[in-house]
C-alpha cells in the first residue's frame, strides 16, 4: 500500500484523476490539495469534495484549498469548466457534502500529511508546482519523506501549448503558470517522473473514445467521465487552444501502472525569464529525471475502464 498525496488544479482531467486514484486498491490517498489554476478555486474544491463523497468508498479525507497565485493565469474560458463540473447531478444527488475542507492552505496541508504519514509519500501533481515549491520553502525536510514526484507538466520537444503574448510557443501551461516554482522543485533532491506534452499526444480525446464511454454509461464513474469530457472541445479544433489530450489521467495511471509506459532518463533545466520562461529543456549537466516517452494506448484506455468500473 502506497501513501499518495494528490495536488490538482480542478479541471475535467484533474477530477477524473481523483476519481481513478480513489479506485486503486494499492493506494492510500492521504490528502488532496486543489489549486485555482486551470479552474476557479471554489467550484474546484467543492467538486473534489463531492467526487470523494460519491466515488470514494467511504474514504475519510479532507480537501485543502490552495491560496497560491500564478504568474501567468490560465484563460478564463478554460477555468469556467469547474462550475459545470460542480453542478453535475451525479455529484449532487445526495444533497449534502460530507468531505470537509482542510483547516490549512494546500501547501501547508501537504507538509502536514507528508510528515504525518507512516512511511514515504508518493506525490502526484497534475497542475502547477507552486504548492510544492512553497512547501519546500517552509519545510525543506519533507524531501526526506517524498518517495517520488509524478508531475504532468513541461515538454522537451519544443512544442508548447501556450498561445499567449510575449512567449515563444515552447512552453507547457502548468510550467508557464509559475516558472520559478518549477525551478525551485528542480533544485530540490526529489526524484521526479515527468509526463510532458510529447507523451500525452499519444492519448488524444477522440470521437471514438467519447463513443466508447457513451456505451458504458451504465457504470456511474464512466458516465461521469463521459459527461465531464463532453465539456471540452472535439479534436477537429486547432490544437493549441482546443485539442484535448488525457494529460493528467496519463500521469495518474503511469504513476501506479508503470508497465503501460516507456521512460528514459534525461538531464534538464528550467528557463525562468524571457519569452521562453517555463520551458524545460535537456542539458548535459542538468538535473536528472525520468521522462515518459511512449504509451501503450490500448492498455492505458483499458486501465481507465477497469478502474472506473470499480466505482460501481
Amino acid at each position: 500500500m502506497r501513501n499518495v498525496y494528490l495536488n490538482h488544479d480542478g479541471s475535467v482531467d484533474d477530477l477524473v484523476s481523483l476519481l481513478l486514484l480513489l479506485q486503486m486498491k494499492d493506494v492510500r490517498l492521504t490528502g488532496v490539495g486543489v489549486m485555482g489554476a486551470d479552474s476557479y478555486l471554489e467550484p474546484a474544491v467543492s467538486a473534489s469534495r463531492k467526487v470523494i463523497d460519491r466515488f470514494g468508498h467511504g474514504a475519510v479525507l479532507n480537501v485543502a484549498a490552495s491560496d497560491s497565485r500564478g504568474v501567468h493565469p490560465f484563460p478564463k474560458e478554460w477555468r469556467m469548466e469547474a462550475f459545470s463540473l460542480d453542478a453535475f447531478p451525479i455529484l449532487n444527488e445526495s444533497g449534502t457534502v460530507k468531505t470537509p475542507i482542510a483547516s490549512k492552505p494546500a501547501h501547508l496541508d501537504m507538509i502536514d500529511k507528508i510528515q504525518a504519514a507512516d512511511g514515504p509519500t508518493t506525490l502526484v501533481m497534475t497542475g502547477p508546482l507552486t504548492d510544492l515549491a512553497r512547501a519546500l520553502d517552509v519545510d525543506p525536510s519533507i524531501t526526506d519523506k517524498i518517495e517520488r514526484l509524478y508531475w504532468m507538466g513541461g515538454t522537451f520537444d519544443g512544442r508548447g501549448n501556450v498561445a499567449e503574448p510575449e512567449q515563444d510557443g515552447t512552453v507547457e501551461w502548468n510550467a508557464y503558470w509559475d516558472p520559478q516554482a518549477v525551478k525551485t522543485v528542480w533544485d530540490s533532491p526529489i526524484a521526479i517522473q515527468m509526463v510532458g506534452l510529447e507523451s500525452t499526444r499519444q492519448v488524444p480525446l477522440t470521437p471514438a473514445v467519447r463513443q466508447h464511454w457513451a456505451t458504458l454509461r451504465q457504470h456511474p464513474a464512466l458516465d461521469f467521465l463521459g459527461q465531464g469530457y463532453a465539456l471540452v472541445p472535439p479534436l477537429e479544433h486547432f490544437e493549441t487552444n482546443s485539442t484535448y489530450f488525457l494529460w493528467d489521467v496519463l500521469n495518474i495511471v503511469a504513476s501506479q501502472s508503470p508497465e503501460i509506459v516507456t521512460t528514459k532518463e534525461v538531464t534538464s533545466a528550467v528557463l525562468t525569464t524571457g519569452p521562453g520562461q517555463g520551458r524545460t529543456y535537456e542539458i548535459a549537466d542538468g538535473r536528472p529525471l525520468t521522462l515518459v516517452t511512449k504509451v501503450d494506448h490500448d492498455a492505458f484506455f483499458q486501465r481507465i475502464d477497469d478502474l472506473a468500473m470499480l466505482a460501481d
